[in-house]
């Protein structure tokens, strides 16, 4: 099915929708204030070696030090295996490094000492002499007969491997000798900078060496290809910018280019920016009437599945069956377009017949199929639950554009109005025995006041009894529901 691939510009970000049969599947956001790292390669200073956790923080010019495992540590490795980290790294040493994961939450940026840079069709690996083939390409003749073509056009003095992506099975050797010189450009012009940072005597300082494109090229770069039918852009310079980039690395895409500029938004046009309000939302209505439940947290996404109002089925197994074959599709497609990753958890409704659970499976493991993404479906488990993995590459869409209340902290909920009046009062209590003032002023929300002042108004007055002294309360209009305060006079 053909793919529709839209480029919204504005100063402060780039958004990309990705469209199939005029649905959105995808939503990639690049902002300036946020760019991520992923795939930048800097010059890092080792601040702190850990040998216990195998691993260490590397300062690379961010808020947070960046972490870096023995495992990705390329320089460890030996024919006898994996060598401590402790034999390789001491505070203060430089290391050339590069950003496996943007930072997420707390957590620093992940980081590897083996240098990748991505093309067109292939991604050099400068330090090892490896050439492999994207397992995308299954077909084990075409992998052998691609690896000998690349081994071929290789130059004598390139020590360094590849590996072919997938949008290379129908390439022309004079594309793959293109992509060939075009990365072994970069790579030296990378090791001369990082030669002339260390000459001129900045050897304390983390510096960046080369930066990922911008969303706008890696979509042509990654995104678009022989399934793409158009990719329609709104902003004119951005589209010169594309057009350039085509013409340089994929002549083929530039006739796919189209400016928009229709006076009615291109999102709008297109019902992206409705999608992407809908994909905030917890709830996803299913067209029978069904619905989603989707709730991400630190450890897991959970994922319920509802009949609602659908009992379009012949008997209660048919509409239970119906609702679940329709979410696994929707699921498929929310975790595409919410970018959610890690562990998830889809508790499908109840199925008693096995065939029923084996159809939903197969139907799963079908619509992922679609994602770029790797994703693993494992099966149902003893609790009737299905287990499955996506893998993470970034900021999911929640993360990216939401942020905690500040109110709950995230938690989703409030205490109620009358858990925080027997809150205060026990503080009250609590304040009497330690102080002796005059009076104790509480001051709290319109709600809690409230409540103070009428059903809960004679414990209030048995309280001002019991500490014998006066107590008064004062609105405070900007205090939410949980905060208060309480003055001693």
């Amino acid at each position: 099915m053909k793919e529709d691939i839209l480029v919204n510009t504005t100063p402060q970000e780039v958004r990309v929708a990705v469209l199939l049969q005029g649905s959105v599947q995808e939503v990639h956001i690049d902002r300036e204030a946020t760019r991520g790292l992923v795939g930048n390669i800097y010059l890092g200073i080792v601040s702190r070696v850990l040998p216990g956790m195998q691993s260490a923080f590397i300062d690379i010019g961010l808020e947070r030090a960046a972490f870096l495992h023995v495992a990705d540590l390329w320089q460890s490795r030996s024919n006898s295996g994996i060598l401590p980290i402790e034999k390789h790294l001491y505070e203060g040493q430089q290391l050339l490094v590069q950003v496996l994961k943007d930072p997420i939450g707390t957590k620093g940026a992940r980081l590897t000492s083996q240098i990748s840079i991505a093309g067109r069709l292939l991604v050099y690996l400068p330090q090892d002499p490896h050439v492999g083939v994207s397992q995308r390409i299954a077909n084990d003749a075409e992998r052998a007969q691609l690896r000998e073509r690349l081994k071929a056009l290789k130059p004598a003095d390139d020590n360094g491997g590849y590996i072919i992506r997938t949008m290379a099975e129908s390439a022309r050797d004079e594309e793959f000798g293109a992509d060939i010189a075009y990365l072994r450009r970069r790579w030296e012009q990378l090791l001369a900078d990082s030669q002339a940072h260390a000459s001129a005597g900045r050897h304390k300082s983390p510096k960046q060496l080369y930066a990922e494109l911008g969303l706008a090229q890696r979509i042509l770069r990654d995104l678009a290809g022989a399934n793409t039918q158009s990719i329609v852009v709104d902003d004119r310079v951005t589209m010169d910018d594309m057009r350039q980039f085509c013409q340089t690395y994929m002549p083929a895409l530039e006739q796919k280019l189209r400016l928009h500029e229709a006076e009615r938004p291109l999102f709008d046009l297109n019902s992206v920016d409705n999608e992407i309000t809908k994909a905030l939302s917890r709830r996803v209505d299913l067209k029978s009437g069904g619905y989603l439940i989707i709730d991400q947290t630190e450890a897991m996404t959970t994922i319920d599945v509802n009949t609602g109002g659908f009992v379009g089925g012949r008997n209660f197994d048919d509409t239970v069956f119906k609702t679940n074959l329709e979410a696994a599709q929707s699921i498929a497609r929310q975790l595409r377009l919410r970018n959610i990753g890690g562990i998830i958890i889809i508790d499908f409704i109840d199925m008693s017949l096995a065939e029923h659970r084996d159809h939903i499976l197969a139907e799963l493991r079908k619509a992922i199929q679609r994602d770029r993404t790797k994703a693993t479906v494992n099966g149902f488990t003893s609790l009737g639950l299905v287990e499955m993995t996506r893998k993470r590459t970034r900021e999911s869409l929640a993360h990216l554009l939401c942020e905690a209340c500040e109110v709950c902290s995230g938690r989703g909920a409030v205490r109620t109005a009358r858990t925080v009046c027997y809150e205060i009062m026990r503080e009250v209590q609590r304040e009497a025995r330690q102080f002796n003032p005059r009076e104790f002023r509480i001051l709290a929300s319109q709600n809690v006041i409230d409540l103070l002042l009428d059903e809960e108004s004679q414990h209030l007055a048995m309280l001002g009894d019991a500490i014998g002294k006066p107590i008064s309360l004062h609105v405070e209009t900007l205090y939410h529901q949980e905060q208060y305060d309480i003055v001693l006079m």
